[in-house]
Order: C-alpha cells, then sequence, then structure tokens
C-alpha cells in the first residue's frame, strides 16, 4: 500500500527526497509522461499517496497543466519528463510559463551517469535546450546535490515567477542521499514606503483625465479596485485577457484595451493625461497617450519599465497600497467632462456590441456563441480560452461577472484551452469550469480528452466548430495573401469525445447550444459541445 514518505534522510532514496521536499513546499499534483530515464521517480511516486500524479497523453499538455495551474493559484507547478524527445515535447508549456511569469519546475530524467557526453540514445544536453525558457537548469551528477540544486530549481521559479529544470540522470533517482529535504523558507516581500507612495499619489491627484490599465495579476483585490476606481472617477480598461475582475456591468468598466477590444477604447485611453497600470506590464503598440504620466503597481519590481514607460513604481500588495491610495484621493474632485466621455465611450460599446451580440443564424456566429454561452454559465466560473478566433470573439463580446479568465497570455500557443481547464477543476473542484477552443487548437490536443475521462475531470468544453484556422485566414487575407493551409480537415467532434468516454453534442441552433449549457453543469463527466460556427471574419481584421 502507499504511503507517506520517510523523513529518515538515511533511507531516503533521491527520487524519495524529491517528493519529500515538493511535499515540504506544498505541491499537491506532478503531469507528466512516463519514460525509462524516469523510472526512479515513477516508483517513488507509486509508493506514497500524497502527490498525485497525473499521466496525459503528451509532454506538451503537462506542461501546459503545470504552468495553468502556477498561474491559478501562484504556487509551483511542477511536471516531469523522458529525456530527449519528452523534455523536447515540454518546451511548448514551458515556454507558456516562461512569458507569462508562472512558476513552473521541469525535472527530466538523463542518461546514466557513464554514459553522460557519449552517443547514448536520446542524449543531448538538456540544460543548452533550455537555454531560451528557463531562469535555471542544472544537471544533478551526486545524490548529496540532488537538494540543493532542487532548492535553488524551487526557489528560482517561486521568487522570479519564472520556469526551473533539472536534469537527473536516471541512475542517481535510485541512489541514497544523506541531505534532508528542506522546508519552504519564508520570504517577506518588499514594498514601498510612505514617501514614494505619496509621490505616487500628488501625481494621481493632479490627473484630470485618468486611466486604470489592469491587468489579471488583479484578481486577488478585486473590491479593492473597484473602490479605486469609483473614487477616481477613471475609465477602466483591462489588459490582454483579464477579465472577471470588474463586472461589466460597472459604468467605469471599458472592456479590454487592444486586439479583441472595445474598439471605441483607443480614442478615449489616448487622451489620458494619467494612467495607473495595475498589475499589468502589457502596453500594446500604438495605445501609449502622447502626454500621459504613468504609475504602476506590482507585487514585483522586476515588472517595471518592461513595456510600459513609468514615471512611479508602487511595490507592494494591492490589499496594502489600495486602502492608502483610497485615504489619499478622499479630497480629489472628478472633472465632470471626462465622466461624460468616459460614459459615452462605455455606451457607444454596449450598443454596437448588443448589435454583434444578437445575429441569427446556422450555423451560429460566433459573438452569438458567446452571448448564450454567457447567459449560461456560473458568474464565478473558471473561462481557459485557447489561441485563436474564438478566443477574439470572447473578449470583444463576452461580459464578464466575476469569472477568473486563464489564457496564453504572451505565449499564445494554441491547444492551452484543454490542459488548462483540466488543471483549474483539480485545482478549483467546486467551480464550474468552461473551456472555449477553436477546432484547430482542440485537434493539437485530442487525444488528451482520454485524461479528463481518466481521471474524472467533469469539465465542459465548447468547440467553434468552422472547419478553418479562422484567425489566420483572416489575416492572411488582409495582408492581401492567399490562406493556404487554413482549411481543416475536422472529425465528428461529438463521436470521438463519445468514444473517450465523454458526454457530447452536436450544436446547430441557439436552442440546442441553451439547452446543453443549461445540463453541462450537473454531469458528473466531461461534457463536449461541438458547435457548428458561421466563417466570420473579426472587426479586427477587415481591412479599412
Amino acid at each position: 500500500m502507499p504511503t507517506k514518505l520517510s523523513t529518515s534522510p538515511s533511507t531516503l532514496t533521491v527520487a524519495e527526497a524529491i517528493l519529500e521536499q515538493l511535499r515540504l513546499w506544498n505541491v499537491k499534483r506532478i503531469y507528466g509522461v512516463v519514460g525509462d530515464a524516469v523510472f526512479g521517480l515513477m516508483n517513488a511516486l507509486a509508493m506514497q499517496d500524497t502527490i498525485s500524479f497525473i499521466a496525459v497523453k503528451h509532454e506538451s499538455v503537462a506542461a501546459m497543466m503545470a504552468s495553468a495551474e502556477a498561474k491559478l493559484n501562484g504556487q509551483l507547478g511542477v511536471c516531469i519528463a523522458q529525456m530527449g524527445p519528452g523534455l523536447a515535447n515540454l518546451i511548448n508549456g514551458m515556454g507558456d510559463a516562461f512569458l507569462d511569469n508562472a512558476p513552473v519546475l521541469a525535472i527530466t530524467g538523463q542518461a546514466p551517469l557513464n554514459k553522460i557526453g557519449t552517443s547514448y540514445k536520446q542524449y543531448i544536453n538538456q540544460q543548452e535546450l533550455v537555454q531560451a525558457i528557463s531562469r535555471y537548469s542544472q544537471m544533478v551528477v551526486h545524490p548529496d546535490a540532488v537538494i540543493e540544486s532542487l532548492t535553488q530549481a524551487m526557489q528560482t521559479s517561486i521568487l522570479q515567477r519564472s520556469v526551473s529544470h533539472l536534469s537527473i540522470p536516471t541512475d542517481v533517482f535510485s541512489m541514497t542521499t544523506a541531505i534532508q529535504p528542506r522546508e519552504q523558507p519564508q520570504v517577506s516581500s518588499p514594498f514601498s514606503g510612505p514617501e514614494i507612495i505619496q509621490q505616487a499619489l500628488h501625481l494621481i491627484q493632479s490627473a484630470k483625465q485618468p486611466m486604470m490599465l489592469v491587468g489579471s495579476g488583479a484578481i486577488s483585490d478585486r473590491e479593492g479596485i473597484q473602490k479605486l476606481a469609483e473614487s477616481w472617477c477613471c475609465g477602466v480598461a483591462m489588459s490582454y485577457g483579464a477579465m472577471g475582475i470588474l463586472p461589466d456591468s460597472n459604468p467605469l468598466m471599458l472592456n479590454s484595451l487592444g486586439e479583441g477590444g472595445n474598439p471605441f477604447l483607443k480614442e478615449l485611453f489616448q487622451k489620458a493625461d494619467v494612467v495607473l497600470a495595475v498589475e499589468t506590464s502589457w502596453w500594446p503598440d500604438g495605445f501609449v497617450p502622447s502626454k500621459v504620466r504613468i504609475v504602476q503597481i506590482s507585487k514585483h519590481p522586476s515588472d517595471f519599465g518592461i513595456s510600459i514607460p513609468v514615471d512611479i513604481g508602487l511595490v507592494g500588495d494591492i490589499a496594502s497600497l489600495v486602502p492608502q491610495l483610497l485615504e489619499g484621493l478622499k479630497p480629489y474632485k472628478p472633472q465632470p467632462y471626462w465622466v461624460t466621455q468616459v460614459q459615452q465611450c462605455k455606451h457607444s460599446w454596449m450598443e454596437q456590441n448588443e448589435v454583434e451580440r444578437n445575429q441569427s443564424g446556422s450555423p451560429l456566429p460566433p459573438s452569438t456563441i458567446i452571448r448564450i454561452m454567457e447567459q449560461n454559465i456560473a458568474a464565478d466560473a473558471v473561462v481557459t480560452l485557447d489561441e485563436g478566433d474564438s478566443t477574439l470573439w470572447f473578449l470583444r463580446n463576452f461580459r464578464a461577472n466575476r469569472q477568473h479568465i486563464l489564457l496564453s497570455n504572451q505565449w499564445r500557443t494554441m491547444g492551452f484551452g484543454l490542459p488548462a481547464a483540466m488543471a483549474a477543476k483539480l485545482c478549483w473542484p467546486e467551480k464550474q469550469v468552461v473551456c472555449m477552443t477553436g477546432d484547430g487548437g482542440l485537434e493539437m490536443v485530442l487525444a488528451d480528452l482520454l485524461t479528463a475521462t481518466r481521471y474524472g475531470i467533469p469539465i465542459t468544453v465548447i468547440v467553434f466548430n468552422n472547419g478553418t484556422l479562422q484567425m489566420e485566414r483572416d489575416k492572411m487575407y488582409m495582408k492581401g495573401f492567399q490562406p493556404e493551409g487554413t482549411q481543416l480537415t475536422n472529425p465528428d467532434f461529438a463521436k470521438l469525445a463519445g468514444a473517450c468516454g465523454w458526454k457530447a453534442y452536436r450544436i446547430e441552433t441557439a436552442e440546442q447550444l441553451e439547452e446543453a449549457l443549461k445540463h453541462s453543469p450537473t454531469s458528473s463527466i466531461p461534457v463536449l459541445l461541438d458547435v457548428f460556427t458561421a466563417k466570420i471574419q473579426h472587426p479586427d481584421f477587415i481591412s479599412s
């Protein structure tokens, strides 16, 4: 029977020591694919019941699930793989974590010690392979070095919000070590002092045309962000994918800035004289006001000035900084003409959005699918997005309440939606989890429909099925190119999902979609909705 790991250093193998340290650092799951170079680690996993192993069909899915978990809870996500091709397959998900600042640790096997540097099968220099998408990568060649290397890798991932990687020769896993696993150290976070906060307040109070740009990290204090926006009477723009922090019903909420966002927002945003950027270092090209002063709030000083030209940077948790800013804003007098412009921007977009969202026909227009989905999912659901046309329609037309949106923000890989949804449901089993994906994105990870079945993960997947890589097709037409390679050869997704143990429906009408979405939250098994979708050009890719 599996047992908890022994804490006696004399009885620990390297594999057991690794798992014990992961347990001490609150790791609950490891995602991966088995291979002979990690047999020792797999055996140790089988002999304990504290950390779950989630066996996926492809290593890229393992790394994307680890990245999604890290994005959701801010804690370390862990994935493992075979040496060589196993690590190569991890790289897509590791790249997602690297560019989205998600703390992820990848552990891969390596050739036996006496074969390092030889022509042994699958042997390459794995440290060189991952150099571009990791902050730390090391090969462990002695059993007593594993804990120090593991600690450095984990600390690097957590403190720098990045990817770390360890290569461990296959025979090292079974060796014993005298070095005890280490508990996670408690590290205090930096924070700005009263003087710099006062400087920021002076700048914020000087604003006549204030705007707030909010990133997904601000979800940790929704209420504080809303109070701050209402006290400052600023327009609130969301960075890419940062939805659900303020409800769409808030009169200051203007939807997303940039691609997939509110088309009326750019003109208003460029009039801003002071912008407060909260937990975002994202700033789309062409959206920087010509004469603007910028205050940026982030828990991490390394975020300042990356793509946003910052005048003052405030370091700290939003929950601790916002009350101080609210107190300082008490004497602030908003400019009525600016509040009117903000309201006009919102009203113009609401009117156009309402027209877009209420189209009819079969196949279903993408914006109509978004409306029906929005009206039939929980207010606090987790929504995972794939990369592609379906995501842009979602960002444009979804009116968020308190949903948590999870996507591949900077890496923008296709295939992210399904792995992210499975990880989200494992992390937050009490939440409804809905994945929106295009047919092209789903086809990249189709085999892992079986992973959801194997582990009984009751998610809902909505497939925008239009038989084409629509976003690439639209962009190619816009640039005057022929859309070669954008047509897809699709299976019957409903039949395929059914064969994998899912409950699946073919959807051709709005009524069918509404009915299926009403019943899917109560299903004990995963649900796939194969929605036949009209080939409508996204407004962002229509040539002027």
